[in-house]
């Protein structure tokens, strides 16, 4: 049904919705620290895995007791269909999938194990000196042939289902759609951005090395067609633009780096892209945002929220709306067709994806998802110098090494970064050039490595001439802190 009807989930993703909902944070933490950007694949696997096992615990319950692998089966269909008409985004026909599922399963149950009798019946008095007929047992050939029957069913309705789903594809909409050119587009980058250093990011990240972290464990698919973007709450003029209109206005293109609140010292958690997008603050000027609107609370079509300072996005810093990415249409998994883009701000306070309501309010009336969560409702980003070469724990040859990486201050800018080995004194990097204050900057020391065991350390020093803080933190509430190091061994 999930091919059948747009917008429905299977009912393991739809648990898995669930799941994500209501999992404390901890939980969550631990589950972007142990699988990264695997971590919706593991969930959904574990969730499979969970249901799996009890479907099995309920076959078997079955095979002795009919009514209770009914049971069984009712109870698991139950949770499928309260968890898909539960989703903030749930289309009319959301609990379909779970229902045919439950019918199918107990269809199934009837063919496999059905109800059968299980002794022999009654027999007359008049006859009850015959020996009695043998008892009905498990008829292992009926079941095998049963099983299989079922196996090539499930193969080919699941081979229907996914040819079924690419109706609902947004790939070719997306390579269809030309963006127009900006009014303001982005100045050429010097050739001193990227320092030609082996093992150093580059200063601009490919959409497809580009990290993500969301909670959506099936990304949405919008067409251009259906998407809307909507403009209330405390406003003099509620807006409703189209995507048409929205790409009809002024667009901007700026190079942006955004980073994840989750990401560890020396994490990578972080990326810098060319993004093209309409200017926030004209689109709220135009709403009329009304005295004491202090939050905006951008909404993406699965109900995911994140609340911004409203003096933020209209301090004429170059948040957007932003319907681009390094020069191509936004990726489906980074919020086509639209999504919002704040600099200076860790992404769950800044980046929605799959952008679709923007609604001004109160922070004393609004918590947004992660700040119900324990997370702070304001976090600026960190100042921070990540060293990607060499690596933690690598063994090198004796000689010049370049120690190199990336560092950022989004929205205050990178003035210095240092770097100290072992005990030794803090050495300036030549840093690599910058289109701004928003967006990281590579950085490299050569170093005369000789042999033994090395501390590496590295810090940054913001545009501000604040120098990043030694204290170490972890990422909750608001950003984690403290130098990053690496020991290397040198031969």
């Amino acid at each position: 049904m999930t091919g059948v009807v747009e917008g429905t989930s299977s009912p393991v993703v739809s648990v898995g919705e669930v799941v994500v909902e209501h999992a404390p944070a901890w939980l969550k933490d631990f589950a972007i620290a142990t699988f990264g950007q695997d971590d919706k694949p593991a969930l959904v696997a574990g969730t499979t895995v969970v249901l799996v096992v009890l479907s099995a615990v309920v076959g078997v319950a079955s095979t002795r007791r009919w009514r209770a692998g009914v049971v069984g089966t009712l109870v698991l269909g139950a949770v499928g269909v309260v968890s898909a008409v539960s989703r903030p985004d749930a289309p009319a026909g959301a609990a379909l999938p779970s229902l045919v599922g439950t019918a199918g399963a107990l269809a199934v149950l009837a063919l496999l194990v059905g109800p059968r009798r299980t002794s022999a019946p009654p027999v007359p008095v008049a006859e009850r000196s015959r020996p009695a007929p043998p008892p009905t047992g498990f008829d292992r050939r009926r079941f095998l042939l049963s099983a299989g029957l079922v196996a090539g069913g499930a193969a080919v309705a699941g081979g229907v289902g996914r040819a079924l789903q690419r109706r609902f594809d947004v790939a070719g909409a997306r390579e269809a759609l030309v963006l127009p050119s900006p009014s303001s587009p982005g100045e050429a980058l010097a050739a001193g951005v990227d320092l030609a250093t082996e093992g150093v990011t580059p200063f601009t990240t490919p959409n497809g090395s580009f990290y993500r972290v969301d909670t959506a464990l099936v990304v949405p698919r919008i067409s251009p067609e259906q998407w809307s973007l909507d403009i209330g709450g405390m406003v003099e003029r509620p807006l409703r633009l189209s995507f048409e209109e929205l790409l009809d206005r002024e667009l901007i293109e700026r190079d942006i780096t955004l980073v994840c609140v989750s990401n560890e010292v020396g994490g990578r958690y972080a990326g810098n892209a060319r993004w093209l997008g309409v200017p926030l603050r004209g689109l709220l000027e135009e709403a009329g945002v009304q005295p004491g609107a202090d939050q905006l609370v951008s909404r993406s079509v699965d109900g995911w929220t994140a609340g911004t300072p409203t003096a933020i996005a209209m301090d004429g810093r170059d948040a957007m709306v932003a319907v681009g990415m390094n020069g191509e249409p936004l990726p489906v998994q980074h919020g086509f067709p639209a999504r919002l883009v704040v600099p200076g701000l860790y992404g769950y306070t800044s980046a929605t994806k799959w952008l679709t309501r923007l609604e001004l309010t109160t922070f004393d009336a609004y918590d947004a998802y992660w700040v119900t969560r324990g997370w702070a409702p304001i976090a600026p980003i960190k100042t921070m110098a990540r060293i990607d070469t060499p690596k933690g724990s690598g063994r090198l040859d004796a000689g010049t090494v370049p120690i190199g990486g990336v560092a950022w201050a989004v929205h205050r800018g990178i003035s210095a970064v240092e770097v100290r080995v072992d005990d030794g004194p803090w050495l300036p990097a030549r840093l690599g050039d910058a289109p701004g204050d928003d967006t990281w900057r590579q950085w490299v020391l050569p170093w005369d490595a000789t042999s033994g065991r090395h501390t590496i350390t590295a810090r940054a020093l913001d545009g501000r001439g604040v120098v990043q803080t030694e204290q170490r933190a972890d990422p909750a509430p608001d950003g984690a802190t403290g130098w990053h190091s690496v020991v290397v061994e040198v031969r």
